[in-house]
This record gives structure tokens, C-alpha cells and sequence, in this order.
């Protein structure tokens, strides 16, 4: 077999394999030999079938296994004796058509082929621990401890009617019939009758709520909403939508109350321990948040300290994704590019530079994990598996079947694991110091942070 470099092209790489015909017979002839004592054919004693007899019966499909396996060969040739790493699986091309193929296969032509290959580029990783990285810290208040105990009474609170004519407010509950239309149209699911909206709730469409402060029992209301773009139903998501409410009640709230019997509830044993728990769990909201800051910090750094060409076909899935997920949004929510004060072109070509820098960060992270033998545990992905599992409540082992089926999905799994880990490597060596913060600034551009890391990070 020979293999010839026929191109160098930034990361591109292209070579020309040859295998003369007389050595793929005589490699298809060994293993029809070594067939010969193991397959029974009619009317021949075991091992004294002839070659000849074999070839026929055999030779054709031997030779394909043959050509499979050198196919292989060549590829883990031209990696090892080219020290490259590749980005994307080899594109072979064998250019003979039906008749070429033919032609070696019954061993009257050489197996030629190109092989056309995308390579990671190299770059040396430095030293990073000159990244500097400020981390917000918010302390919990007694104030977030008692907002969240009355957010849990209000859930076990008894409502009363108010008097005749009394307005609604925040926490009281407003008993109504609706129908929503889309585009004057009912739409399905967009009815509801003797319906109880809990105002200050925040368990309806986002606006819903709040247009019903002020209202009054026997009074018609015009809800207008936007549903979330990432609202379930797709053909909802995205869509103005108007509601035409009948408000048949207003009730409040009784008194809100804070004690040991709710905390027994919940299954605790204590209001202390109620409120021990809550301040852990807001630690940990606020810990997650203030996590998610220093990490888009860090890439930032990252993105700026490394420049480098990009394998242009990884570049270029990676920008189809984005794309198609651009395209998929605006046709939900009916916008244009227009309604965004852009044009088609500059949106491109803004998500062209999100797509670059996925792909840069990705290797610099991938990079950095390889070089320092960062590796995802067996124990770490099996507990990822359970906790997938655990995401499709009646439907676990089928999720479990999934993934021990399929490495692509595993793949999947493991990866935002690995990439936490090289970040927390990295976050060790960094300059990273603690900045008191409010939780107003904490939460603060979070919305759009959070929208821009999903396409970014």
C-alpha cells in the first residue's frame, strides 16, 4: 500500500492511496487458506476444500473485506506517520464508479482512492494562571430567608371571597373564564372555565397576572400576553395572544403563618430547621448564578487569548446549528430581521463570530483538558445517566437502554462534564477574587447572559 501526500492546505490535508491488485489477491488468498479449515462445504471432507473451489464460491466477498480492511489501514497510517489529529472523519473518494469497483474486485485493477482530511490546529496552551476572574458573592439575608417562608405559606393559605366590588391584589386569587385568541382566532387549549389564578403566583403565560390588579367581581378584562419563545407548545411559543376574561370572584389570602407546623409540612421537624434549609438552598441558586458569571468571564478571557485558524468544515456545522436555530425562533415568534433592526447578512455574520468562538473555546478547553490528563470517570457518567433517568419519571430504563446503546449520546453526556471540569482546572491556577455584590446586581443582565452563554458556550 502506498500513501501519498497530494495536498497542504492550511488544515486541510489530502492523500492519494494506491494498492496494486496483486497484493490484495494474495492478502484475499491468505485468508481463503486459512478459511479452508474452518467453513463445510458439500461434498468435501473438512480442510480439503480446494482455494480454487473457496474463491469462487467466496472471493468476491473475501476481497470486499480485504479492501475494508485496508480502507482502515490507510486511515490510521496516514494519522500515525503524519502525527496529525483529526477534526472530522476522513471523506474518502474512490472516483472509479460501479465498473472501477467492479474491476478490483475481481482483481483486475489496482484499489486506488483519495482520502481528504480536516486537522485540528496546534497551538501551545501558556500559562493561564494570569487570568484574573472577580467572583460576586451575595450574602442570604434574613429578609431572602422570610420571603421564601412566606412564599411557602402562601401555598397552604385558605381564601375567602372579598366584599362586592373590592379590587384584586397582589396575593389575592381571582376566580375567571377565559378565551384566548391568536390573531382573532380561539386557539387549542386557549379556554378555561372556573379557573383560579393566584396573582404574584407567576404560573401563568408571563403579563397574565398582573393585567388583573385592579379588577372586580363581574367585571370583563383584555389580557393581552406574548407567550415565551421557549413556551412547550411550538405553535404557540413566540405568538401575541388575547384573552377575554370574565372575573367571577376576588378572594384574599388568610393570614400568612410561619411556624413549626409548616415546617412538619414539608417533613421538618422545626421552623429553625425550615429556615436552615431555605438558607442552604438560596446559597446554593445564588452560588449557581455566581458561577455561571465567572465562567462567561473566563471564556471571555480565553476567547481573547487564543487566535488560530478553524477546521472550516467543523466551523461550519457548528454555524448551521446556530443558524438553524435563528431561523426555527423567528418563524415561531413571527419576527424579522427587520423587527431586530438587522438585516439577514449582518445577522449571519454576527452568528458566524458566536459560531467561531464556540468552535476556538471548545478546542482551547479540550486542549487543556487533554494536556492535563482531565478525563470524565466512569462513575461520573453513570451518575449523569441516573440523573437523566430520573428526568423521564415511568420512562427510566428506556433513557437507561438509550445511552448504554448509544456512545454518540453518551458523548453528549459526558461532554458538559469534561468541560466543567477543565473550567474548575483552570479556575485553580487563575487570579479569582471575591467581590460582595447585592443580590439585584447578581441577578442583574442575567436574562440575556443566560440567552447569549446557550449560544456561546
Amino acid at each position: 500500500m502506498q500513501v501519498t501526500q497530494t495536498l497542504a492546505d492550511g488544515l486541510k490535508r489530502e492523500f492519494k492511496v494506491v494498492v496494486p491488485a496483486a497484493e490484495i489477491a494474495s492478502r484475499a488468498d491468505a485468508q481463503l487458506e486459512d478459511m479452508r479449515g474452518k467453513v463445510r462445504v458439500n461434498g468435501f471432507r473438512p480442510g480439503k476444500v480446494p482455494v480454487a473451489h473457496l474463491r469462487r464460491l467466496y472471493g468476491r466477498s473475501v476481497v470486499a473485506d480485504v479492501v475494508n480492511d485496508y480502507v482502515g489501514e490507510a486511515n490510521r497510517k496516514i494519522v500515525d506517520e503524519n502525527q496529525i489529529k483529526l477534526a472530522m472523519e476522513p471523506k474518502l473518494d474512490f472516483g472509479a464508479g460501479e465498473e472501477g469497483v467492479a474491476q478490483v474486485l475481481e482483481g483486475k485493477a489496482d484499489l486506488a482512492w483519495t482520502v481528504a482530511v480536516e486537522v485540528l490546529p496546534t497551538f501551545e496552551v501558556g500559562d493561564v494562571s494570569g487570568i484574573k476572574i472577580e467572583r460576586p458573592v451575595v450574602e442570604v439575608t434574613d429578609a431572602d430567608i422570610q420571603e421564601r417562608l412566606e412564599n411557602l405559606a402562601r401555598r397552604n393559605v385558605s381564601y375567602t371571597d372579598k366584599e362586592a366590588g373590592a379590587k384584586a391584589e397582589k396575593f389575592d386569587r381571582v376566580i375567571v373564564d377565559f378565551t384566548g385568541k391568536i390573531d382573532g382566532e380561539p386557539f387549542e387549549g386557549g379556554t378555561g372555565t372556573d379557573i383560579s389564578v393566584d396573582i404574584g403566583s407567576n404560573t401563568f403565560i408571563p403579563g397574565f397576572e398582573d393585567q388583573l390588579i385592579g379588577v372586580a367581581a363581574g367585571e370583563e378584562k383584555t389580557v393581552e400576553v406574548k407567550f415565551p419563545v421557549n413556551y412547550l407548545s411550538e405553535t404557540l411559543a413566540g405568538k401575541d395572544a388575547v384573552f377575554d376574561v370574565s372575573v367571577k370572584a376576588v378572594q384574599a389570602p388568610s393570614e400568612l403563618v410561619a411556624d413549626d407546623e409548616l415546617a412538619k409540612s414539608v417533613g421538618l421537624e422545626s421552623l429553625d430547621k425550615l429556615k436552615e434549609v431555605i438558607k442552604g438552598t438560596v446559597e446554593r441558586e445564588y452560588a449557581n448564578v455566581a458561577r455561571s458569571k465567572v465562567k462567561r468571564q473566563l471564556l471571555d478571557a480565553l476567547d481573547a487569548k487564543y487566535t488560530f485558524d478553524l477546521p472550516p468544515t467543523l466551523f461550519q456545522q457548528e454555524f448551521d446549528n446556530v443558524w438553524q436555530q435563528v431561523e426555527r425562533e423567528m418563524q415561531q415568534t413571527g419576527r424579522t430581521f427587520e423587527d431586530e433592526k438587522t438585516t439577514e447578512e449582518e445577522a449571519r455574520e454576527e452568528y458566524r463570530k458566536i459560531a467561531a468562538r464556540r468552535v476556538r473555546l471548545g478546542l482551547v478547553l479540550a486542549e487543556i483538558g487533554e494536556s492535563n490528563k482531565i478525563v470524565v470517570s466512569d462513575d461520573e457518567t453513570t451518575r449523569a445517566m441516573v440523573e437523566r433517568a430520573r428526568q423521564f419519571p415511568g420512562q427510566e430504563r428506556q433513557v437507561w437502554e438509550f445511552y448504554t446503546k448509544n456512545q454518540g449520546a453518551i458523548a453528549e453526556l459526558r461532554a458538559p462534564i469534561f468541560e466543567d471540569k477543565v473550567v474548575d482546572h483552570i479556575l485553580s491556577l487563575a487570579e479569582v477574587t471575591d467581590k460582595p455584590v447585592s443580590k439585584e446586581e447578581l441577578f442583574k443582565e442575567e436574562d440575556e447572559e443566560t440567552t447569549e452563554e446557550k449560544s456561546e458556550a
